[in-house]
């Protein structure tokens, strides 16, 4: 049986809206403040990605690791998220948000929610990633905490094209 999402809010999952703070030199946009993170979201690693338009990364979810992504002005994203966590409330439902180019923003995913995105703008997308886990463990020699839905043709997990 296929799982049947809903869409509604998401428990645990934070969007915060970037500042951008201009002047006659340039810009300066701040990503994350330790003040400001709950501990067990702090990045023990970071990645920046480029996403051509039209592209789609993911749908994949992690077992214990949080990512905070940040999503910049370069592109236009859409962030697809969906509750696959059984013990959650708001377990089966689905979220679409708009994020970067005129919202640059910064989003946490915790473990269980799977996400994908979307580079819905006519130019390359910069991502960045902070996750609170290091990718493949210490020194690279742990299992991957990763599980990827994207090449599963009867996953319940679908971009709207």
């Amino acid at each position: 049986m296929t799982q049947q999402f809903k869409f509604g809010e998401i428990d645990g999952i934070i969007v915060k809206p970037l500042q951008k703070f201009s002047d006659s030199r340039g810009w300066l946009l701040e990503l994350f403040r330790e003040d400001e993170i709950d501990k067990n979201f702090l990045p023990k690693m970071s990645y920046i990605s480029m996403t051509n338009s039209g592209v789609v990364r993911g749908p994949h979810e992690h077992k214990d690791q949080a990512d905070m992504f940040i999503f910049l002005e370069s592109s236009k994203f859409k962030l697809y998220l969906w509750d696959n966590r059984t013990k959650s409330k708001t377990y089966l439902n689905k979220k679409i948000i708009e994020v970067g180019e005129k919202l640059p923003s910064m989003v946490i995913i915790p473990p269980g929610i799977v996400h994908a995105y979307k580079n819905i703008g006519d130019g390359n997308g910069i991502t960045l990633n902070f996750p609170n886990k290091l990718f493949g463990g210490f020194n690279k020699k742990e299992v991957v905490d990763e599980v990827r839905h994207e090449s599963n043709p009867n996953s319940p997990f679908k971009i709207d094209e």
